[in-house]
């Protein structure tokens, strides 16, 4: 890398910085107008940025990517409207800044409370997912972070569009349109430099691959907050009404296979094996499901005539910790609910973990072992998304157990600080 460019991210930050002082202090009005602004130009400017993004999809697909990672990378008319109404939602939300919580009065007659603040300016590291680059955008506007976004070359034209109709929508709101900044050299050697501008960022936030998040840990004098991973499991205990428990199943894997809260494996009780797994693999079988399996769920099935899915017997070594991201789950056949839990602390990525039961007992150990970022009772896993769980969006699922965990949405972009007021109070 020159020094030229180590200059020019420099000031890329300086600039970001100073628009996030003065974005702390806009009204909640002007942030939602420019959020509306935004989604009107989605929606105005659809042509241009479905272009956009079918040059960067016909670049993935020349290059022979997975299935997975064209589909994350796709804008289509229907996905941008999706992603306005999130605009709006985000716009609907209370403003976060500026509340007041844990009001008291000290013994001495001091008056303390905490004040939610921004965190100031937050870097998203991200691949293929054009997405992203709104939901940051909404999210880091509304909770008065600036955001400072770097995407990968696969999905440079897309980000260049959608920045083009972020910032005329910051401009037209009245609003620094540095607030959100993009860098355009998709080098890899630039997420280095990135990494090391504590000067100016206050949280890096990755969403990729595990590579990518071993280098922002390794090379990051930035707090990073990683996620957005997940090796899934459905619990399927002996209790479960099974139509109940293929259903989740079955939406939990084939809904949108290529996202992180997708099912991963399918963990079923030994008592309900023979009945449950062919109305699974029956189920499966109209999206072509293919199943990695381990001894007994493969001599279940393979001995149905009717089987409807593909099997492979599964790899212990590999299977089990593979994030599949396509139309491929992994079965495995458990003695009880303490072996299902043994199984999912030894294989999960702590994103998304359920159980279909209706034995009070099985759901309180589950939900009390389990210690994912999101735990599902007779649900989807699919359901762990910001937007489903009312923020509007979100900038990633955090893993982790600091600052916020799960969906990270306006509040988890906050911080806070103490106000102390008294009345001539002096220590000594």
């Amino acid at each position: 890398m020159s020094t030229e460019s180590s200059n020019q991210l420099s000031e890329l930050g300086a600039r970001a910085k100073q628009a996030s002082r003065r974005l702390a202090r806009v009204p909640t009005a002007v942030k939602n107008s420019a959020l509306e602004r935004i989604a009107d130009g989605l929606i105005a400017n659809q042509a241009e940025l479905l272009a956009a993004n079918a040059a960067d999809v016909r670049a993935a697909v020349e290059r022979n990517v997975e299935p997975y990672f064209v589909d994350r990378l796709t804008l289509t008319a229907e996905r941008l409207q999706a992603i306005a109404a999130d605009v709006r939602t985000v716009a609907s939300l209370p403003d976060p800044i500026g509340e007041q919580f844990e009001q008291q009065i000290l013994p001495n007659g001091l008056r303390l409370h905490k004040r939610r603040v921004p965190l100031g300016v937050i870097a998203c590291i991200y691949e293929s997912r054009p997405n992203v680059t709104i939901d940051i955008a909404a999210l880091a506007l509304k909770s008065g972070n600036a955001a400072i976004l770097r995407g990968g070359s696969d999905n440079l034209a897309s980000n260049l569009a959608l920045l083009r109709v972020i910032s005329h929508a910051l401009m037209n709101a009245g609003l620094d349109t540095d607030a959100v900044v993009l860098v355009n050299d998709t080098d890899r050697a630039r997420i280095i430099d990135l990494l090391h501008l504590n000067d100016f960022v206050d949280l890096v936030i990755p969403r990729g691959g595990a590579a990518l998040h071993s280098l922002c840990r390794k090379h990051s004098t930035i707090p990073v907050i990683t996620g957005g991973m997940g090796i899934n499991h459905i619990f399927v205990d002996d209790s479960a009404e099974l139509n109940q428990a293929v259903e989740i199943c079955f939406n939990a894997k084939v809904s949108k296979p290529s996202v992180c809260n997708s099912l991963g494996t399918i963990l079923v009780h030994e008592a309900i094996a023979h009945e449950f797994l062919p109305l699974l693999s029956s189920r499966f079988g109209v999206k072509d499901v293919i199943l990695h399996c381990d001894l007994q769920s493969y001599a279940i099935l393979s001995a149905k005539a009717d089987n409807c899915c593909v099997l492979v017997p599964a790899n212990d070594l590999v299977d089990w910790d593979t994030e599949w991201l396509s139309l491929t789950a992994g079965v495995k056949v458990v003695s009880d609910v303490e072996e299902a839990i043994g199984f999912v602390h030894q294989h999960s990525l702590e994103h998304s973990d359920g159980i279909v039961s209706t034995n009070p007992d099985n759901i309180a150990r589950f939900v009390n072992e389990v210690d994912s970022c999101g735990v599902f009772v007779n649900a989807s896993t699919r359901f762990n998304d910001g937007g489903q769980f009312g923020l509007g969006a979100e900038v990633a699922v955090s893993t982790q157990r600091i600052h916020a965990r799960g969906p990270l949405g306006l509040r988890e972009l906050t911080s806070y600080k103490w106000i102390c007021e008294g009345n001539g109070h002096v220590r000594w």
